[in-house]
């Protein structure tokens, strides 16, 4: 059961470590939207605890004796779904794999495990646990979220517009995703051939500290090759270039890559909105633009822009999105061509691609 919006958010920790729990429970107790629900130190044990807590979201570790993280966040979404934030104490390989994994599985979002009070930056990384917490807390989550579309009786495929009549050929991809955009990302670009024709760049928003496992995460279940941007970096065909963490990502009129420590635009950097608009001046017509799900309407302007400029234009639709917040921002604000759910949109993108060289 959701917690009403006045009412403090139910926190369930989870996590083996004694001392980072005492510190998550500090944490959590001295938010006025937050309240301590139930701490525990095992997947096992916050499985038994969940149906008599009812959390309204959870703190999950990665690694835990017994059961981990991952697997209790598979089990925890088929049984008891929950909104769950993963709390990462590592960005070592094998740590981010998991972490990268559970996002797969159900999780919502990662964030830095806390260190200790004395340690730098442990207010701001205070915060961001709260806010989080907060925010997924608020996300609808459903039983084994499947990614796979159906259509609703009342909808034909046609409501989708799916029509590429007068496209050009797209030179380069651009795609942005937030709030459960790993999997959702995973699922676009696993759709696609080893030898797509043409470069993609890519925005999500992501811890900092996360975003090299999340490239490295990705490039490990895809035929395509992803790395994180470099500046002055030229864009080739069939390989995906991520945003640096805490950095924006910009297409130069010469067709280079530039990253940017400008201030965050809306709140967010990276900023999907910053990639659209240069790819707009930078291309015309010739830009490709997705954006999937996530809060708030990074990217939406963006967007708008490039399809003025020309550019075919595609959003996820509401029926698979995790949250339709940014993808409902860019078709309210005119910004989308195509509102597609998520199992159609590699297919849309290859034929774009194919049908415009042919």
């Amino acid at each position: 059961m959701k917690a009403a919006l006045h009412s403090p958010v139910r926190v369930m920790i989870v996590e083996d470590s004694l001392v980072i729990r005492q510190l998550l429970a500090h944490i959590i107790t001295r938010d006025p939207r937050l309240i301590l629900a139930a701490a525990v130190s095992s997947a096992e044990e916050a499985l038994r605890e969940i149906p008599r807590i009812q959390p309204d979201v959870i703190s999950m570790d990665i690694r835990l004796p017994g059961m981990d993280g991952l697997e209790a966040t598979r089990r925890i979404m088929s049984e008891h779904p929950t909104p769950i934030v993963v709390i990462a104490g590592s960005i070592e390989d094998a740590a981010l794999k998991i972490s990268m994994n559970a996002l797969r599985a159900g999780a919502l979002t990662v964030v830095e495990k806390p260190v200790g009070v004395t340690n730098a930056g442990y207010d701001g990384i205070a915060d961001t646990i709260c806010t989080q917490l907060y925010i997924m807390s608020q996300v609808p989550v459903v039983r084994q979220r499947s990614f796979a579309w159906r259509p609703p009786a009342q909808r034909t495929t046609s409501a989708w517009h799916d029509d590429s009549t007068g496209s050009q050929a797209p030179s380069l991809l651009g795609i942005a995703a937030s709030t459960g955009g790993p999997p959702a990302l995973a699922k676009v670009l696993s759709g696609l051939p080893a030898d797509f024709p043409i470069p993609i760049l890519l925005v999500q928003h992501i811890g900092a500290p996360f975003m090299e496992g999340f490239a490295s995460w990705l490039d490990g279940i895809m035929p395509l090759n992803v790395g994180v941007a470099r500046d002055q970096e030229t864009p080739v065909a069939g390989r995906v270039y991520v945003a640096p963490g805490d950095r924006h990502l910009l297409l130069s009129p010469s067709g280079t890559l530039r990253i940017s420590a400008t201030a965050p635009l809306a709140g967010q950097r990276p900023s999907a909105t910053l990639l659209f608009r240069s790819m707009a001046d930078a291309l015309g017509s010739k830009g490709l633009g997705v954006i999937l799900t996530g809060m708030g309407e990074d990217g939406a302007p963006g967007l708008v822009e490039m399809r003025q400029a020309g550019a075919y234009t595609i959003a996820e639709d509401e029926s698979t999105a995790v949250v339709y917040g940014m993808p409902a921002a860019a078709l309210r604000m005119g910004g989308v061509r195509a509102s597609l759910p998520l199992d159609l949109i590699a297919p849309r993108i290859a034929r774009l691609v194919k049908d415009a060289r042919q």
